[in-house]
């Protein structure tokens, strides 16, 4: 165990769904024998850690919760049984916290399908607190000279949205719709999506966030879903045949119910957002005889988060992002419920 830790730390804390999230002094945990302790000096604020504060989806949350699940830092102390990670090396914390290691998905790496799964910020304490547990075999390891605070919001999103993208299928020069491309996982999308050769086709609204694909993310085209018709511009943008996927950031059900419309024949729709209670419609003939594939993408097992992160680390992705105190955890909520933000937030965890 290394020195200087502390017995109490800061963190946000909210005792039910929808409830006040207080932000107070906690006990510091201690790391099990195959753990490591974290010391956060950076989280990102992702739309699941307010689906979880909400209790917007069917799955039981540990309760009182530390949300967060988006945490880059500093190891301080392993467990006894931990060899391969040490004191100082630069660890995240992301969403699959931790997997049995044991079941048939465990050993096919398929490891986020765990039925044991461990879940940062849903079934264990995440990462909006300064120190934070961790499974070793499961944290991601960051290289020293990867800024903490740009590398946070890639531990979640950037390797979601990376998963998606070898989930679809694509290959280079093909055509990949992005819904939401402006938000926290589309801005990551668009980069990942350039960086491995594909044309970027990004749907969103407004000109703050069409500015953005196009001149900072490697969009080449825009469709504004709240001043264009999406299904006839896709179309019209890829001569009439449709992307060859689509790849569904969405937090609204609209997208989904669209997307088979404008997917090319032979092409995949993935689904990633998961706005509550939404569901995905597409008539049955259309899709049997233009043998359109539809499924869903969740997280990436631990080779997913190494390639995501050494694309980072390339200089081939630039995560948009603001900073702000982990005591104002609230506020970032408040404009994520108003669909203010653009790119992510990030939290300093010493403030």
């Amino acid at each position: 165990m290394a020195g200087q830790i502390p017995e109490m730390q800061w963190a946000q804390v909210f005792e039910k769904n929808n409830g006040p999230i207080e932000y107070k002094q906690i006990p510091v945990p201690k790391p099990g024998p195959d753990e490591v302790l974290v010391n956060i000096k950076y989280t990102g604020v992702c739309h699941t850690d307010l689906h979880a504060w909400k209790g917007d989806w069917p799955l039981a949350e540990k309760l009182p919760l530390v949300g967060g699940h988006e945490g880059a830092g500093v190891v301080v102390a392993v467990g006894e049984l931990v060899n391969d990670i040490k004191v100082g090396d630069h660890a995240g914390i992301k969403w699959l916290n931790g997997s049995c290691g044991a079941c048939d998905f465990c050993m096919a790496s398929d490891e986020p399908l765990c039925g044991q799964a461990l879940l940062s910020g849903y079934t264990v304490d995440g990462t909006f607190q300064q120190y934070c547990i961790g499974k070793a075999a499961h944290v991601a390891r960051i290289p020293k000279e990867v800024k903490l605070d740009a590398i946070a919001p890639v531990l979640c999103a950037g390797i979601t949205v990376y998963k998606a993208l070898k989930e679809s299928g694509a290959r280079s020069g093909n055509t990949v719709a992005i819904t939401g491309a402006g938000g926290g996982l589309g801005s990551l999308a668009c980069q990942y999506a350039k960086a491995m050769g594909f044309r970027v086709l990004a749907i969103d609204g407004g000109d703050e966030k069409k500015d953005m694909c196009l001149n900072k993310l490697g969009a080449e085209d825009f469709v504004d879903f709240t001043k264009q018709d999406v299904v006839a511009t896709v179309k019209d943008l890829t001569g009439g045949l449709g992307a060859h996927a689509v790849i569904l950031l969405a937090v609204s059900e609209k997208p989904f119910q669209q997307a088979t419309e404008y997917c090319r024949s032979r092409g995949t729709v993935v689904c990633v957002g998961l706005p509550a209670k939404a569901r995905i419609s597409a008539e049955v003939f259309p899709t049997v005889v233009r043998m359109i594939t539809i499924k869903g993408s969740y997280v990436g097992n631990r080779l997913d988060t190494q390639e995501a992160i050494d694309f980072f680390k390339r200089g081939l992705i630039n995560a948009p992002f603001k900073t702000a105190k982990l005591s104002e955890l609230t506020k970032i909520f408040k404009l994520m419920e108003e669909g203010k933000i653009v790119g992510r937030y990030v939290l300093d965890c010493s403030a």
